[in-house]
């Protein structure tokens, strides 16, 4: 493929279509950008913007989140408007065995490479002011970044404008053939390669294959029973959380903020000591909840998360993991929260039950599928998309 005159379409207009784009046109590719919406609307806007290299698991994991972050920097200097911003993280502790697992995290061979620091509560407050609350200290990932998730795909796509660019919304693929796909108006668009990057739809176009392939967790590992054979779910399978927004905090918090929560969940924190964590608050266990908060360019607050497994998903949303992730919040802000307006849930694909960082098969010569980062999708996407044109 000659980087100088070949053609890449892409479905799928969320982070991971578009940093695909963004890395065919670096590539010297020429692009077709397909999404069956009039912009992306799926888990792509519905996060925290986090560039996460704190929590990943060491080894592949932490060096893709590295590389990730590395490129992230990159194309935020020719893409202004994604609001990225290397402002590092605080985890924080709020009981003694917290603290142990961030001593201990904080003492692991590759610290280095996530910049990790423990901090003392003052310390801690001195990196970030807006924590009033009270708290027995913080893990500093300084190697952690923000970027605006409902602004970044549109800056993306307006750094690739050109003639070498063409951003095709409200188009469907409906078929795949070798080296194309077609659209619902029977358009088809071909190129030296076709990338499907259609996110947590299992159906559509990617799911006659992902059907015949076996790539789908089974129903019953999805529900967290374990898998036909009895052991864990392998495979692609969904997960639904909540979030919420509130309007703009009176204060400028300097990083991003998790609770300890976040320790049981991320596995970087897998060291002894996490044995010893006390179990956590029924809500909380109930929801799979942490807490993550991020201040927006705005001054909004970004609240959550929870994760829900069992499907059919419910259309609703619980209120209660919202009050316990608020009541978390507040604590550590040690202040009262602006009003919360708005609530929303989200989809996202993950693979589990493999060694895979993410989910890519061929779905017919020169058209491959590249799907299910899980959580990572925001900040390992552009170096996903690298790994497509190596």
């Amino acid at each position: 493929m000659n980087g100088e005159s070949g053609r890449v379409v892409i479905v799928g207009g969320g982070i991971l279509g578009t940093m695909h784009a963004v890395l065919a046109r670096r590539h010297g590719y020429a692009v077709t950008h397909l999404e069956r919406e009039p912009a992306g609307r799926g888990a792509s806007v519905r996060n925290f913007g986090l560039i996460w290299v704190s929590g990943r698991r060491a080894g592949p994991e932490l060096a893709l989140a590295l590389r990730a972050r590395e490129l992230w920097a990159e194309i935020a200097d020719g893409a202004p408007g994604t609001g990225f911003r290397p402002a590092g993280s605080l985890t924080i502790a709020t009981s003694e065995a917290e603290l142990a697992v961030m001593r201990e995290a904080a003492a692991l061979p590759d610290a280095k490479q996530r910049e990790f620091e423990l901090l003392s509560p003052d310390e801690a407050r001195s990196v970030n002011p807006a924590l009033r609350g009270e708290f027995l200290g913080g893990l500093h990932c300084r190697a952690d970044a923000i970027a605006e998730p409902r602004v970044a795909l549109p800056a993306l796509r307006a750094s690739l404008t050109g003639p070498a660019y063409d951003w095709q919304p409200g188009l469907e693929a409906v078929e795949v053939a070798a080296h194309g796909v077609r659209d619902q108006r029977g358009t088809w668009h071909r190129g030296d390669l076709v990338v499907l990057c259609t996110g947590a739809n299992f159906t559509g176009v990617a799911g006659p294959h992902l059907a015949a392939s076996g790539a789908l967790a089974s129903a019953a590992g999805q529900a967290g029973q374990g898998s036909a054979a009895g052991g864990e779910p392998r495979g692609l399978r969904r997960v639904r959380l909540q979030m919420l927004q509130t309007l703009p905090f009176d204060a400028a918090l300097t990083t991003s903020l998790a609770d300890g929560d976040s320790l049981r969940y991320y596995p970087a924190y897998d060291v002894p000591s996490r044995a010893a964590l006390p179990p956590q608050a029924a809500v909380a266990a109930a929801s799979r909840s942490q807490l993550l908060l991020v201040q927006r360019l705005d001054g909004s607050l970004t609240i959550g998360d929870t994760h829900e497994y069992d499907e059919p998903f419910g259309f609703d949303v619980d209120e209660t993991a919202y009050d316990h992730l608020l009541a978390r919040a507040t604590a550590l802000l040690g202040v009262e929260l602006p009003r919360v307006q708005r609530r929303w849930a989200g989809v996202y694909s993950e693979v589990v039950g493999t060694p895979a960082l993410y989910h890519r098969s061929e779905v017919a010569p020169g058209v491959v599928l590249v799907t299910g980062p899980g959580g990572r999708g925001m900040t390992c996407s552009p170096a996903i998309a690298e790994e497509t044109f190596l």
